[in-house]
């Protein structure tokens, strides 16, 4: 038997040695490609979501296992956020503070070798990007139980910002507090989206609780991490930076609870093969009109993954509607729905296209 670990840990030892060898040859080709791109002056992306995307799906495609398609694709990402780190170091804006699960969000999309910089608020976020303070920004647009973020909508009316990726992300609520004592508990702090996605279990474990919502789930457990006979609805990054205990795990209603972050930029990405394009679109307030701003996608077999209205803000009742479609900006039949829609609409902006989101 000892033989026989020995044997193996020997092959494994010789595997980890290429595997180093190998990822040190990706790194240097790297960092030609960085000398490539310095050499175009200012001008040069060094980031490319599409080829990221692209790369990531040949991943899960030819991954045959035992590690599953999802752990492949994370090691990945990793190797592909430090080589980029060596062309250059991104930093990524996020609603904050430290702990969030929009810092989680950009951490799976961009990996753990980006520098990411805590925001206060969404508009915050948008404004460090539009000043090139950052790279790129992560918002969430919207809950599988709660639906869309109403505050990223609006901004988008305002932004030269595009949207270059998204994020999907499994969010996991846990019960965070100094003591394993839930019976002294006088208060619980989250966020209102949170809360509400946990308001079940709340009504049936802790109904005589009192719920304060608050900015994020990071300044829940950070509160919680000061008071006495508090706890807090957070995540366990968030349980690790404020040091609190998990009181319970998993206490969202849905399971299945997901939230879709944005990633924000200031420069139009290229077509990966697997894309979906943001509108905004504007409709005079008459009868019909919805009916034929529909039209073009009918027309073209375009499939619409959201649609949602918002009010103008230009004049009481007047509505934008945001619209996902599936396709690139560049694809001939999204370019012929959107020369129709031009001669429909009162307003047209395309807010961007961008690689589906991989995991």
């Amino acid at each position: 038997m000892t033989n026989k670990l020995d044997t193996i840990r020997q092959k494994i030892d010789a595997l980890d040695k290429k595997l180093q060898s190998l990822i040190n040859e990706r790194a240097r080709l790297a960092q030609e490609v960085a000398q490539v791109k310095q050499a175009q002056g200012d001008d040069a992306v060094y980031y490319r979501p599409e080829r990221e995307a692209a790369v990531l799906r040949e991943v899960l495609a030819r991954n045959e296992g035992p590690l599953s398609g999802e752990d492949m694709a994370r090691l990945f990402r990793e190797i592909m956020s430090a080589c980029l780190a060596l062309e250059q170091t991104l930093q990524v804006a996020f609603l904050g503070p430290e702990g969030t699960f929009t810092q989680a969000a950009a951490l799976k999309h961009f990996g753990h070798s980006v520098r990411t910089v805590s925001m206060t608020a969404i508009d915050e976020v948008f404004r460090e990007v539009e000043s090139a303070a950052v790279n790129y920004g992560v918002v969430p647009v919207e809950n599988s139980t709660e639906g869309v973020v109403n505050h990223t909508l609006d901004m988008f009316m305002q932004s030269s910002l595009v949207i270059c990726g998204e994020v999907d992300l499994r969010v996991h609520h846990h019960l965070l507090g100094q003591s394993q004592d839930r019976s002294s508990l006088k208060r619980i702090y989250s966020h209102q989206q949170s809360l509400a996605q946990c308001r079940e279990w709340l009504d049936v474990r802790l109904p005589g609780v009192e719920r304060v919502p608050v900015s994020s789930n990071a300044e829940a457990a950070r509160r919680a991490a000061g008071e006495e006979q508090v706890a807090a609805i957070a995540s366990d990054i968030a349980a690790d930076i404020y040091g609190l205990e998990i009181l319970e795990a998993n206490i969202e209603d849905n399971p299945d609870n997901t939230t879709r972050f944005l990633i924000i930029g200031r420069q139009s990405v290229a077509s990966s093969g697997d894309d979906k394009t943001s509108l905004l679109v504007s409709m005079p307030n008459k009868p019909g009109a919805l009916h034929q701003m529909l039209e073009p996608f009918a027309e073209n077999a375009i499939s619409m993954s959201r649609i949602e209205s918002r009010p103008s803000r230009l004049a009481n009742w007047e509505y934008v509607f945001f619209i996902d479609i599936n396709g690139h900006v560049d694809d001939e039949k999204v370019t012929r729905c959107l020369d129709a829609l031009r001669e429909k609409t009162s307003m047209l902006k395309v807010l961007g296209s961008y690689p589906r989101a991989v995991l």
